[in-house]
């Protein structure tokens, strides 16, 4: 009897699970095993002063506390946050306005403005810097000596709209998907009731976008709030400690030995993280529903 084509003769064909085996191992030795021990390590005295590890109880949680950095360092976070959560959804919605035709103008600049989410965070925080230092391109081009990452009160905005650029390009695809969905009928119907292009946008495009304005607000906010290249690059927490962020903070403390109270560190940042997410993302979702 001629077998039927493409069937295999015999038992079901079998997947070994140890063809699996290299990717488990890499996600349980480098992913899923250091995030556990993340939850011990803020409970016992690990440090490069002494050999062993004992329990500490939340000794390492009073000393960052009463140390008076850690309610700086989640303030200093929470604004760089929104701000460039703001700056990366401003520049993404208006380069999706801008280039939403299909043209071959349009294409080859949504290449060009996404090309700064392909390269590493640290390159820009470098390119960066070399611009803004007062001795550098920017300061020689206009023939001044302005520091511009010297001032303790605009250079966490002038970090945040840098990271801003840096991912744009995707909160840009983001929104032209968005915009790409809405039907062309409901946008018809609402140009023959006479509504113009700022009414239309506001009225009926920026609404129909809140799928679009949940995912890109939920990842640029929490993203946006582990940030460390970019800030370490450019400032390295400075001027005065008015850009170091909560990953600054732990950077510096870790650097001195003191691991588990990075570690404690490390476990407020991630409560921090958990407790904006989950208001943020059920109040984005409600918004979905109403408009």
């Amino acid at each position: 009897m001629a077998r039927a084509p493409g069937r295999i003769s015999g038992a079901a064909v079998h997947h070994p699970w140890w063809f699996a085996l290299p990717a488990v191992l890499v996600f349980g030795g480098f992913f899923l095993l250091p995030n556990l021990l993340n939850f011990v390590y803020p409970f016992t005295d690990w440090s490069a002063y002494h050999s062993d590890i004992s329990y500490a109880g939340l000794d390492n949680f009073r000393r960052i506390i009463d140390n008076g950095t850690l309610f700086r360092a989640i303030r200093t976070t929470l604004v760089y946050a929104l701000l460039a959560a703001f700056f990366q959804n401003l520049f993404g919605l208006l380069l999706a306005l801008l280039l939403e035709r299909d043209t071959r103008f349009n294409r080859f600049f949504r290449t060009v403005f996404f090309l700064p989410v392909l390269i590493s965070a640290l390159a820009v925080g470098y390119i960066f810097q070399a611009l803004l230092n007062t001795d550098g391109a920017l300061n020689s081009a206009l023939g001044t000596t302005i520091p511009w990452l010297g001032s303790t009160t605009w250079t966490v905005v002038l970090v945040a709209a840098i990271h801003g650029w840096k991912w744009m390009g995707l909160a840009m695809l983001i929104y032209l998907a968005g915009l790409k969905g809405i039907p062309g009928d409901t946008l018809e119907a609402a140009r023959a009731d006479g509504a113009g292009p700022w009414r239309l946008f506001w009225a009926i495009r920026f609404p129909l976008l809140a799928p679009a304005v949940t995912f890109n607000v939920t990842t640029s906010l929490l993203g946006s709030m582990n940030t460390f290249d970019i800030v370490q690059a450019t400032t390295g927490g400075g001027p005065a400690a008015a850009t170091e962020v909560m990953n600054i903070y732990m950077f510096r403390v870790f650097g001195q030995g003191l691991y588990a109270q990075a570690s404690a560190m490390s476990l407020v940042l991630f409560l921090v993280v958990v407790v904006l997410a989950i208001p943020l993302v059920t109040g984005l979702r409600k918004r979905e529903q109403l408009l």
